[in-house]
């Protein structure tokens, strides 16, 4: 018997567990993908964003300012990368300058830090590649740029080194409640057992909902679809650079990475099918003419990827975060669109406070270590700092991906952390082998060959990201039905 059930090991679900692992509690997460970040948050803006544009007095406005309050610190807790580069949204006409003084307003009232109106000169001045048809702008200083890959896993394996249990593969398929705790039913695996649940399913948050009675609220997906560029286009933008948003989102942006990628998108298309991450022909195109109302002199012959990521949208117009008048001590964390990945660690903050206010005693965790140590790049080491690090281990003196410069000793740690990675994705996600221009061309078999040897497990097993996305059918000669001479 758990004391909490959280289903989901996105950003979301990560936070939760982390914040909750402060707490003397027995805590499982389950997780129906091979592997953590697998839903949205591995196919996002990644942007911390300001507060500035949620709607005063709701919930995505207080759990976003208050998120960004918290990313310093705890990016810096968990080794993760976080630059806080700062945000534009630019105005082409009188109209949009009237509505960036509204998001001005708005933003003041929410409590937003770093907000500014700016002239056109002074927005040339900071960003000199925008059109210079813009007319101002607004900028939030507070804004910034995260890897919401890395800051997922390093949440997890926080959260599991403080003594989280997480379970992968763990498909919920439905949820009876009992007097006192809830018998949760998992696909081709056994029941488990807790006392309370937290919902944080992403796009399948109201189908986990539907499971306990509960139809307070309906999610609609909604796919955004994004282009990344090579790092040579990443110095065009100084900040993550918006459009005046509407009813759909925040509109197609231009932002550098945190690696120094350049990345353009969304669009935002509602799709029935909760799995649809394809790219179209028409949603790229739609994305590139967008962006070139910011920024006309995109070199668009530097991508080297697009892809698609789904947002759960909620009916009601605000996240989804409350105790079930249904079904008692089942908390749903629901509809975490845009800023969800910021508002992530206030999330989990609040949801800790609704498990208070349900009678959940939470007595401190005097052992909690909120450090998540790990070595920064190989490719960001001084001279001085590889050679001691090859000394210590020699496996880190092995270029395994030339684009990004990744070393063998990278990918093997990636595999071995307490949540390593399972699949050739979950490894280009932790330490970005394959990333590059070549997109896994020259590194991908050596990547599976090193997954294989240290998980044990034979290549053909080696799985791309999902289940049943197998890299490896067999040898040639075998498929072919050669005699293979002894």
């Amino acid at each position: 018997m758990y004391d909490i059930a959280i289903i989901g090991a996105g950003i979301v679900g990560s936070a939760i567990a982390r914040e909750l692992s402060k707490y003397k509690l027995n805590i499982v997460v389950l997780e129906k993908g091979v592997e953590v970040c697998q839903g949205t948050t591995k196919s996002n803006s990644a942007i911390v964003h300001g507060g500035y544009d949620a709607k005063e007095g709701s919930l995505k406005a207080k759990l976003n300012v208050r998120g960004n309050e918290l990313y310093p610190k705890l990016c810096e807790e968990l080794s993760v990368d976080f630059k806080q580069i700062g945000s534009l949204v630019l105005a082409f006409s009188e109209k949009e300058h009237q509505h960036i003084e509204s998001l001005y307003k708005r933003g003041i009232n929410n409590n937003c830090k770093g907000l500014k109106i700016l002239s056109k000169e002074e927005t040339i001045a900071l960003e000199p590649n925008v059109n210079d048809n813009v007319v101002s702008s607004l900028l939030c200083e507070s804004a910034g740029i995260v890897c919401p890959f890395n800051l997922n896993v390093a949440l997890m394996e926080n959260a599991i080194t403080n003594g989280v249990n997480l379970s992968l593969q763990s498909e919920v398929i439905d949820i009876e409640k009992e007097d006192d705790y809830f018998n949760i039913k998992i696909l081709n695996k056994d029941n488990i057992k807790a006392k309370y649940v937290i919902n944080a399913a992403g796009v399948y948050s109201d189908k986990i909902n539907n499971m306990v009675g509960g139809d307070e609220y309906h999610i609609i997906t909604r796919k955004g679809e994004y282009k990344i560029l090579d790092k040579s286009e990443g110095k065009i933008a100084n900040h993550v650079i918006f459009q005046c948003p509407t009813e759909k989102g925040k509109g197609v942006l231009v932002s550098k990475t945190v690696h120094g990628n350049l990345i353009i998108g969304p669009n935002a298309n509602e799709v029935e099918d909760r799995e649809d991450k394809s790219t179209t022909k028409e949603g790229i195109n739609e994305i590139v003419e967008k962006s070139k109302r910011s920024i006309k002199d995109i070199n668009f012959r530097k991508t080297i990827t697009s892809f698609a990521g789904l947002r759960a949208t909620p009916n009601t117009g605000d996240f989804c975060i409350f105790a079930s008048k249904i079904a008692k001590n089942f908390i749903n964390v629901g509809g975490i669109e845009s800023p969800g990945l910021v508002s992530s660690p206030a999330i989990a903050e609040y949801v800790v406070q609704i498990l208070k206010e349900e009678g959940l005693d939470l007595i401190a965790n005097k052992y909690f270590n909120p450090i998540r140590k790990k070595e920064k790049p190989f490719s960001h080491m001084t001279k001085e700092e590889k050679s001691e690090l090859i000394k210590k281990d020699d496996r880190y003196k092995k270029i395994i991906c030339r684009c990004e410069n990744v070393t063998e000793g990278e990918i093997i740690d990636a595999i071995n952390r307490p949540c390593g990675a399972r699949t050739v994705d979950g490894v280009k996600r932790r330490v970005r082998p394959g990333m590059g221009r070549c997109q896994g061309g020259f590194c991908g078999p050596r990547v599976i060959e090193i997954l294989s040897r240290e998980l044990n497990i034979p290549i053909e097993d080696i799985l791309k990201d999902y289940e049943n996305s197998k890299v490896v059918v067999g040898k040639v000669k075998e498929m072919r039905g050669d005699t293979v001479e002894i």
